[in-house]
């Protein structure tokens, strides 16, 4: 069994799990978003995709366990659906998305999110609606599905509900866990995964579980105030990223 012989595609993947890691263990998940995209540097952006699920399944393990219980049970009954429903469009329409323009889509998104964020003089939390929950947790889910980018429509649902910082990371770890675990089956009927693929992934384990516990480290000693100003300068930074990828290989 062989696994990826690319020197680049580890110097890229390695930071890039760590990164992943730390923001699905201790930031929400936002700037896990840049994990594919800067994969598909070395490699095809479907393998980097096929390659990250294996490893976003074992890291959703300790991140549930670190998070166990903290998550905000009625959100579940509204973003869990949609993310579903986005995998299922996700999947249907896979073959045929294009994947620049999706990253152009994304980071426009998440820029104009943290913008208008900076505009808006209310500073009060807003109360979540199923109608916002439905939108952006589906745009989340599909999203997720062809790119494990499905961290900034997540976030520009929950940010503005001011949730407990714990409860957000422990929100946003439910959401993806599930997803993750849904798309297998998927990617299997769509043929992403071969023997390279599952390899490469198993040596890749250790680097985002790493990546996992450092972010539960750094989450344990944030304050509130800071923790969404990191947030909010993730998303922009992700969204810049995904902005500028996009529109260089559109």
């Amino acid at each position: 069994m062989t696994v990826v012989d690319n020197p680049w595609f580890y110097a890229l993947a390695i930071p890039a799990l760590i990164l992943n890691g730390i923001s699905k263990g201790g930031l929400g998940g936002g700037i896990g978003s840049v994990s594919v995209p800067m994969m598909a540097l070395a490699i095809p952006p479907t393998q980097a995709a096929a390659i990250m699920l294996p490893i976003l399944c074992i890291m959703d393990l300790p991140a549930i366990h670190a998070y166990f219980g903290r998550w905000d049970k009625a959100q579940m009954r509204i973003i869990i659906p949609a993310g579903l429903l986005g995998i299922v469009v996700g999947t249907l329409t896979f073959r045929y998305m294009n994947e620049s323009l999706l990253r152009i889509v994304l980071g426009a998104i998440s820029i104009g999110f943290v913008f208008n964020s900076m505009r808006t003089k209310d500073p009060a939390a807003k109360p979540p609606t199923r109608g916002k929950g439905w939108l952006w947790c589906t745009l989340s889910g599909y999203t997720s599905f062809v790119a494990h980018s499905g961290g900034p429509p997540l976030t520009v649902y929950l940010l503005p509900q001011k949730l407990d910082k714990t409860v957000f990371v422990a929100t946003s770890v439910v959401f993806f866990s599930v997803g993750n675990y849904v798309k297998i089956g998927p990617y299997l009927w769509l043929g992403l995964f071969d023997l390279r693929n599952i390899a490469t992934s198993a040596l890749l384990f250790p680097v985002g579980i790493l990546g996992v516990y450092l972010g539960v480290y750094l989450h344990k000693r944030l304050s509130q105030q800071l923790f969404y100003k990191i947030v909010y300068v993730l998303l922009l930074a992700t969204g810049a990223k995904l902005l500028y990828d996009g529109l260089t290989r559109f």
